[in-house]
């Protein structure tokens, strides 16, 4: 039986949390939010953020880069800033179509930046210049996933498809028609022989990626929008997080519900949860919120 223990409750912005993102060391991520603010924070140290960027606009997306030990910010209206986390200084900036900008997924030196314009934006992370833009639909483009193994880039639109890419010619090879709402979160497993996909529509489905994307199962996971998904870092469990307020804990190879973390039981967020991090320090599980709080969580069996 899971135990779900909080660890602690991070607090320092001042808007709803809407990005977390891992950083070169296990036990600090980074978070943006709605204010602006790009927050480096400790595991070790709890409560202690680091301001390593302010932006004027919302962020809804971050990458790390650690072959340079850069961050990349995605500053909606505006464009990309890229932070030397070494100096904390900005070195350089890329602007873009004023858009919302909902994900970053980084490849062999390529940023691919999903915009509310439907345009996919792949750019040389080296040079900082435009490669290309992927527009395959009129709508939204809210997450990315990166298959390294089948060379693919998946996509998730408000159209309520998957799209996927080759990641070399850059070519549409797939249209799934996935959900009944917009993809919200695409997640390959550790292994990329699935990707998880959660909708709008509450749902979250599991596709086999060696078989043409078959559908392997579908779950009504949660009651309202699943926002965000994260596997842990064997692989062997995934989280899901929900308009709903809760966040869910999966068995992988079963698709079997573990736990749930939820206000009434654990003191959980209060409002939407946007995102979650299993993050590789000592397991712990990283969310943040509407509630602008971040809370870390640890399970014990």
């Amino acid at each position: 039986m899971i135990q779900v223990e909080k660890i602690d409750t991070f607090t320092g912005h001042r808007d709803c949390v809407y990005a977390l993102e891992k950083s070169g060391e296990n036990h600090r991520f980074f978070s943006a939010a709605g204010d602006g603010f790009v927050v480096r924070w400790n595991l070790q140290k709890p409560d202690v953020g680091d301001l390593i960027a302010k932006v004027k606009n919302s962020v809804y997306a971050l990458a790390y880069l650690p072959q340079h030990n850069h961050l990349w910010v995605a500053q909606n209206q505006e464009g990309i800033h890229v932070i030397d986390l070494n100096t904390k200084q900005e070195i350089r900036s890329l602007k873009l179509a004023p858009s919302l900008y909902f994900d970053i997924q980084i490849y062999d030196n390529q940023a691919f930046v999903a915009g509310g314009d439907g345009v996919i934006s792949v750019i040389d992370t080296e040079n900082l210049s435009f490669r290309k833009h992927l527009k395959a639909a009129n709508v939204s483009v809210r997450c990315l996933a990166i298959n390294p193994v089948e060379r693919e880039l998946a996509a998730g639109y408000s159209d309520n498809t998957i799209k996927i890419f080759d990641l070399k010619t850059f070519e549409l090879k797939k249209v799934i028609p996935a959900h009944n709402n917009s993809v919200f979160s695409i997640r390959y497993s550790p292994d990329f022989t699935l990707l998880l996909s959660g909708s709008r529509d509450a749902r979250l489905k599991i596709w086999n990626a060696e078989r043409d994307y078959s559908l392997e199962e579908e779950i009504v996971a949660h009651t309202f929008a699943i926002n965000h998904l994260s596997f842990s870092p064997d692989g062997q469990r995934f989280v899901s997080c929900s308009m709903d307020k809760s966040i869910k804990v999966w068995d992988t190879e079963k698709m079997k519900l573990l736990k749930v973390i939820d206000r009434a039981r654990h003191a959980g967020h209060g409002t939407s949860v946007n995102r979650v991090l299993w993050s590789d320090f000592e397991n712990q599980i990283v969310s943040c919120s509407d509630d602008r709080t971040i809370s870390v969580w640890k399970l014990h069996e």
